[in-house]
């Protein structure tokens, strides 16, 4: 399984940016981001299944927005409005589903997303 971030960069206050990431190597159940601030644990961001319910915190709802493009597996992250509280590497996640019904999850190498005031 490989996962290819890109996008992601510097921002400044209620500017938008982008965040893209195409899985190969498996069929991937759900697609998602995570994000992970300086002294803090990894938090889920937003995800997307493969029939298109997603999942957002309750910190991005009505900001960002995840969409897929099932056939090239791959996972978008528009983020409009940012704040510096967004400020945070970027993981994209793609879960596997196993014949018993758990997940394995898979990670890319994370990007850096930095909004100022």
């Amino acid at each position: 399984v490989q996962l290819v971030e890109s996008g992601g960069g510097l921002a400044q206050a209620g500017e938008s940016l982008r965040l893209s990431c195409t899985a190969s190597g498996s069929i991937f159940s759900i697609l998602g981001w995570y994000r992970q601030a300086p002294g803090k644990p990894r938090e889920l961001v937003a995800a997307i299944t493969s029939g298109g319910t997603t999942n957002y915190a309750d910190s991005v709802k009505g900001r960002f927005a995840i969409s897929r493009d099932g056939a090239k597996n791959t996972v978008f992250l528009q983020m409009n409005s940012l704040k510096p509280e967004d400020t945070a590497v970027y993981y994209c996640n793609a879960r596997v589903r196993t014949f018993t019904n758990n997940y394995n999850d898979y990670w890319g190498q994370g990007k850096q997303v930095t909004v100022s005031s």
